[in-house]
């Protein structure tokens, strides 16, 4: 059937949402936003955090970076970031950029090397020990292989973005880019590496090391919060019911 088309004035005209299910719609979305925050942590029957049933050196791969990121390979990790430290005072204190300090590295070597081996030639010492400089055509082509196969990926997911046919990975993606860009803003490249590679080394082996009392600590508030959603959500209901009682005495 062919329905009359309305003009604006007597759209104008219809009658508006009433005041309590306008109330309704707040109080769901408020519901969905918190909701939404407190299925992040998945709690439920587990004592631990996201309701997780594996340890953390199984969450982290349970090889040898997870030996190294919880600290199970000390003298490996305090060697990392000895290292780390060093390359950051190099290039923040003594003005180096990276295409010096390489080359500076590289000639320095080379010149040890040439060195070495004349002097070796000159009284008969063997030469120096190195090992065979030389790329198989079989690591060649697995490294081309994965790295294909990542572009690839990372094309399709791009396309996907761009053709707005994921709108939840988008706007992931633009927090993302928004987050590193911002803190970007404060910081340079080389400490924010810096930064970045010290946390991994020591958020996850703190946590394994205190992971009752953080987990108990989280549960707690987690538990807090939610009391806080259900009394806010019988405010907002109680509140429904007094402008519902207002609009009919009125």
């Amino acid at each position: 059937m062919h329905q009359p088309q309305l003009s604006f004035k007597q759209l104008s005209q219809r009658p508006k949402l009433p005041v309590f299910l306008s109330g309704v719609l707040i109080r769901s979305q408020i519901g969905f936003k918190l909701q939404f925050f407190l299925s992040f942590f998945k709690m439920g029957s587990s004592d631990r955090l996201f309701n997780r049933q594996r340890t953390v050196h199984e969450i982290l791969g349970g090889g040898f970076a997870a030996d190294v990121i919880l600290w199970r390979r000390k003298n490996l990790t305090v060697g990392i970031l000895l290292v780390t430290l060093a390359v950051w005072l190099v290039f923040e204190r003594s003005g180096y950029t990276l295409l010096s300090l390489v080359s500076s590295v590289f000639l320095l070597l080379i010149a040890i090397l040439f060195s070495w081996a004349k002097s070796a030639a000159i009284l008969n010492r063997p030469a120096p020990p190195l090992p065979e400089l030389h790329l198989s055509e079989e690591m060649v082509n697995e490294v081309a292989t994965f790295i294909r196969l990542r572009v690839n990926t990372l094309l399709s997911v791009s396309q996907d973005i761009a053709l707005g046919k994921d709108s939840r990975l988008f706007f992931k993606v633009a927090a993302y880019l928004w987050l590193i860009s911002f803190v970007g803003g404060l910081t340079d490249f080389l400490t924010l590496g810096y930064t970045s590679l010290v946390v991994i080394l020591t958020v996850p082996a703190l946590y394994e090391s205190f992971e009752d009392h953080i987990d108990k600590y989280v549960i707690l508030g987690y538990k807090n919060l939610h009391q806080l959603y259900v009394k806010l959500d019988e405010y907002v209901s109680r509140v429904q019911k007094w402008i519902l009682v207002k609009k009919k005495l009125s």
